[in-house]
């Protein structure tokens, strides 16, 4: 993605978030400049990825195809003692024509909520022993109600709405045509993007920055090394 695409994505993303009145912790309305000044007191940020994460999964195609508006907000880490957080916290958006692609984790549990704006259309798998998907029926857990569903049917979430998610759950979700966008809320345990994302298809989880301009804000991949 271009730099000018990222910093529009940001800038619409932040629009969208206070028209809903969802508040940002300060970290998020940190510069370029004020993060290369920034010490270790903010190792927690760059140690678990918090912040900004605008993905075209390496497609190229972010507003017709594979794209997401992503902060997390919160997060532990499993591969180090120093952070002994065991849950994470994001916020997303999707647009109409935008898709986030058929994946399941191997370790996290998370919570999907609608938090307003369109409707969520979720379709859900099981994943096969060889992690493929499997034609069995899927049981879901909505907002407290255990119901079965045949495999790939759809699942809308209206605002308000939640969809709890398994370990090996192969999902994939969009707006309904006509809704428009949607804010998207998880609460899941902690996440790592690294190693903890099977994809059906193969596809890159950070888009490849091409710098037509100077960054707005920094991706959550992107902070520089603590000043000393």
């Amino acid at each position: 993605m271009k730099r000018s695409e990222i910093n529009k994505c940001i800038k619409e993303f932040e629009a969208i978030l206070k028209e809903h009145r969802f508040e940002l912790p300060p970290f998020l309305s940190f510069t370029p400049e004020e993060w290369a000044e920034k010490g270790h007191e903010y190792d927690e940020i760059r140690d678990n990825a918090l912040g900004w994460d605008i993905t075209d999964y390496g497609e190229g195609h972010f507003y017709d195809g594979k794209g997401l508006y992503l902060i997390t907000l919160r997060n532990g880490n499993v591969h180090n003692d120093k952070y002994t957080k065991v849950y994470a916290e994001k916020i997303m958006m999707l647009k109409e024509g935008q898709i986030s692609p058929n994946h399941f984790h191997w370790n996290k549990m998370e919570d999907i909520i609608n938090r307003g704006g369109g409707n969520v259309v979720f379709r859900l798998w099981n994943a096969t022993k060889d992690e493929k998907l499997d034609d069995t029926d899927v049981k879901i857990f909505q907002d407290g109600r255990c119901y079965t569903v045949p495999a790939g049917s759809e699942i809308i979430l209206h605002p308000g709405e939640s969809l709890t998610l398994y370990p090996y759950y192969y999902h994939e979700f969009c707006i309904q045509p006509g809704t428009g966008y949607a804010l998207i809320g998880e609460v899941s345990m902690c996440n790592d993007d690294n190693s903890d994302n099977r994809f059906l298809e193969a596809s890159g989880r950070f888009p490849t920055v091409e710098e037509d301009e100077a960054p707005y804000r920094l991706l959550c991949n992107e902070y520089p090394p603590a000043k000393d």
